[in-house]
């Protein structure tokens, strides 16, 4: 059940890497040079109150030292550059491994 779960999840972020990429890739040829949105900015776009509410789980429940060096360095990063490694983060979780003897062992 929960490889499924995590397939899932990996397939939905999979899907939203291809359509920042897309934007991006659109961007880029509009302006004739390369366009790479941060995740912080197409969040925003999507949905601001989500963001905010991370914002603020993290600095004030969490850690305010975990806000600084490492959220605002995921969150300059490219959307779709964040979007396919957490896709791969979960395709690994959810991961079935073959048999070490191999297909047809009891």
């Amino acid at each position: 059940m929960f490889r499924f779960v995590f397939r899932l999840l990996s397939l939905i972020t999979l899907a939203m890497a291809i359509m920042a990429a897309t934007l991006d890739a659109i961007q880029s040829v509009a302006a004739s040079e390369p366009v790479l949105t941060p995740l912080a900015v197409a969040w925003t776009a999507a949905s601001p109150q989500s963001i905010a509410f991370v914002a603020d789980t993290i600095m004030n429940r969490l850690s305010p030292l975990l806000w600084d060096p490492v959220a605002l360095w995921v969150l300059s990063q490219p959307a779709a550059a964040v979007l396919l490694a957490l896709s791969l983060l979960f395709w690994m979780v959810g991961y079935k491994r073959q048999p070490f003897a191999g297909r047809f062992t009891a």
